[in-house]
């Protein structure tokens, strides 16, 4: 795994939850770790990774993830097998 991938996820993982992680460093590192995106209606993004399914709302107007999403992404990784 790339050295900017590895940052992400364990900022991903990182206590407490942090409000700074850049969405667009989210998607590039499920993307490399073979995850199945696709854009839903308005700000919705499906994900699908290792047989689990997950549907987040992509952040606007700001770039950065909020606290509660971060959350759920970093037991969506989990769920999936992924830790850092």
């Amino acid at each position: 795994m790339a050295v900017k991938h590895q940052k992400t996820l364990a900022l991903i993982f990182e206590n407490p939850i942090r409000s700074d992680v850049n969405w667009d460093d989210i998607i590039a590192l499920l993307r490399h770790i073979g995850a199945e995106i696709s854009e839903g209606s308005g700000s919705r993004v499906r994900i699908a990774l290792n047989g689990i399914r997950a549907v987040f709302h992509r952040p606007h107007p700001r770039k950065e993830t909020d606290k509660g999403a971060l959350k759920s992404m970093r037991r969506f990784l989990v769920e999936a097998g992924v830790k850092p």
